[in-house]
């Protein structure tokens, strides 16, 4: 078994919640509800690793979030 970390945000158009799972290609979803959304990122996690997998040491590692300050 394997953790990994989905980045997920809010989406306002839409009123859905959107998430993607970093360094795994196609790893992304969105759903009306963070339950929701953690079921269907945990789906398509595993699809895409059927689809294309990894060797552990190939795997992405969180690393942290950085927020940036920019005039706009």
């Amino acid at each position: 078994m394997k953790l990994f970390t989905a980045y997920v945000e809010w989406d306002p158009e839409t009123q859905l919640y959107v998430g993607l799972v970093p360094g795994i290609p196609g790893a992304h979803t969105q759903a009306a509800t963070l339950d929701e959304l953690q079921l269907n990122l945990k789906e398509v996690l595993e699809l895409c690793l059927e689809e294309y997998p990894l060797p552990p040491e190939e795997l992405p590692r969180f690393v942290g979030l950085q927020q940036i300050e920019v005039n706009a």
